[in-house]
């Protein structure tokens, strides 16, 4: 897989970047999701696998060394991934939306001085939003960088922040004018390489979604060059990164749709091996009730991830769109791993099967990259703004 190839017939390239991530998957990926899950350890040499197929090039433009995919090609990777193990999709997921950050808003000289190494995995890591006191609001975050010469000095924290233990390069969400009002006005985007004055604190210990590593860190007169200030102007850091989440968002619904379809499969299969009464359980309409329904959910969150990635592909507003792909596609994932546990009974709550490791990294989905409740939110404000009387 050529990162600089961009081949004219992009069902054709499609093909083969789809059949490239499943063998990766199949062959280097599923033996080694248990033992990894179970140790909660980051998988460094995978990692190194993606960043050879290019994968942390997954959406960045062919001119700057990415694959530079469409977004719906890239949900369908993510949806591949993630029906194999959630965590791998991750760890480029947050990747992507920062360097989505950089490509959609920075300068030109930003985006030639890091793009391509975004692209290699060279430099890799997230976005730094969320603080202990701060998550879905982010006007209320209370990182402050403050302008002396010709850096930004930076004191505050961020929690739960993905690629912030083993990545290298954050970026951050912060307070240029903490008095401005509206509170937005005042935000900015940093982009920063780890230095001195950046201190990795901890790391969370998770329900699911485990491998991946989710961190908390401290800035402490922690400088940034003001040239990494992305864009080059203050007070449009709140805009930017929110441009950023719709990717992110796309990326979370993808992941839904991935979980979903596991448990799909894992419940069908099950199914049609486990007896009862003389019979496969498939043929028990109590099961085929289930099945029906866990089928019907999966394909509905699949066409409204791919509707959204499509209006991304064109350049529309589509927070709408991400939000209902996001929120429908979650909670079929929630739901559909609930059912596949019930299907399997007793062996369904066992580490034994993949079910229970489906139920464990399913309920992240529902409140990551803004909650399911803030979705909902969004949908509605959208949807009176796109029809007024």
């Amino acid at each position: 897989m050529d990162a600089a190839t961009n081949l004219p017939n992009q069902s054709d390239d499609e093909a083969m970047i789809l059949e490239s991530v499943e063998r990766f998957l199949r062959v280097d990926v599923a033996p080694h999701v248990r033992d990894f899950d179970d140790r909660d350890e980051y998988p460094s040499d995978i990692v190194e696998q993606m960043k050879e197929m290019g994968l942390f090039g997954c959406t960045i433009a062919a001119e700057y060394g990415g694959l530079g995919l469409s977004v719906k090609t890239y949900a369908k990777v993510i949806e591949k991934m993630s029906a194999t193990w959630m965590s791998v999709s991750g760890i480029i997921n947050s990747h992507l939306i920062m360097s989505m950050a950089v490509q959609r808003f920075g300068t030109e000289e930003q985006k030639r001085a890091y793009l391509p190494r975004f692209a290699t995995g060279e430099l890799r890591g997230g976005i730094g939003l969320t603080e202990p006191d701060c998550g879905t609001d982010l006007q209320a975050i209370r990182t402050t960088a403050r302008r002396d010469g010709d850096s930004y000095v930076v004191n505050g924290s961020k929690s739960w922040i993905t690629n912030s233990i083993q990545g290298n390069t954050v970026v951050l969400l912060v307070k240029t004018d903490p008095n401005a009002q509206p509170r937005h006005k005042g935000m900015s985007l940093l982009i920063a390489e780890k230095g001195p004055g950046f201190t990795v604190t901890g790391k969370a210990r998770k329900l699911g979604y485990r491998g991946i590593d989710t961190g908390e860190f401290v800035l402490e007169n922690f400088r940034i060059p003001v040239d990494r200030l992305v864009g080059g102007k203050e007070g449009q850091g709140m805009q930017q990164i929110l441009g950023g989440l719709e990717l992110g968002r796309i990326n979370v619904a993808a992941r839904g749709v991935g979980v979903a379809e596991a448990a799909l499969k894992e419940a069908v299969a099950y199914s049609q091996i486990r007896k009862t009464f003389g019979k496969p359980i498939c043929e028990h309409q109590a099961i085929q009730l289930k099945l029906g329904e866990m089928a019907t959910r999966t394909e509905a969150a699949r066409l409204l991830t791919q509707q959204a990635a499509a209006a991304f592909d064109r350049g529309e507003r589509c927070d709408m769109e991400a939000g209902m792909a996001k929120y429908f596609a979650t909670e079929a994932a929630m739901e559909n791993a609930h059912e596949a546990m019930r299907i399997h009974g007793a062996y369904g709550y066992s580490k034994e099967y993949n079910v229970e490791r489906l139920y464990r990294d399913a309920p992240l989905l529902v409140i990551g990259e803004g909650t399911n409740e803030l979705q909902r939110i969004i949908i509605a404000k959208q949807l009176v703004a796109r029809n007024p009387i």
